[in-house]
């Protein structure tokens, strides 16, 4: 058994949330990564994307430097174990349809996350390659058809 702590990445960077949505998003410019985690001291509380910050906070209208992550990041993250065998971890990656999940400690501590690159990149390719068939189907409810912002779906005519 391949466990998670043996493909996934250490020293990740992550945010308190009570950073600005603009450092969040600056941070992730200089990481150049869509997603971060968001810890209390040590302790994950959930994950904020590049998505959330502009779905969830720039489309309501929230001011990007006065507006804490905590406003729009998923309190919900799913994670998983480091020791959790690579394909229970890569089973809750389809099943959540999520492309990387934060690894914590037994006492639910950051220590690292899994990604399909993870994946991918360190052998496990049947595993990466099944995951991302199933993250890759479309997610519901699907709401591609017409946004008021964009007209219809593919639009963005003029605004």
């Amino acid at each position: 058994m391949t466990a998670v702590s043996d493909v996934m990445t250490r020293g990740v960077r992550s945010l308190t949330p009570d950073v600005s949505m603009m450092k969040a998003a600056q941070a992730m410019d200089e990481l150049n990564v869509g997603a971060m985690p968001v810890c209390d001291g040590e302790r994950l509380v959930g994950m904020v994307t590049d998505r959330d910050i502009v779905v969830r906070g720039v489309a309501q209208g929230s001011p990007a430097d006065q507006t804490p992550v905590s406003a729009v990041m998923s309190s919900e993250a799913r994670w998983c174990f480091e020791d959790d065998a690579v394909q229970d971890a890569s089973g809750k990656m389809r099943q959540m349809q999520i492309r990387r999940m934060p690894v914590v400690d037994k006492e639910r501590r950051l220590v690292g996350i899994v990604s399909l690159g993870d994946l991918a990149t360190k052998g496990e390719t049947d595993t990466a390659g099944e995951a991302l068939k199933k993250i890759s189907e479309p997610s519901k409810p699907d709401r591609s058809s017409q946004s008021q912002a964009s007209g219809p779906a593919g639009g963005g005519g003029p605004g």
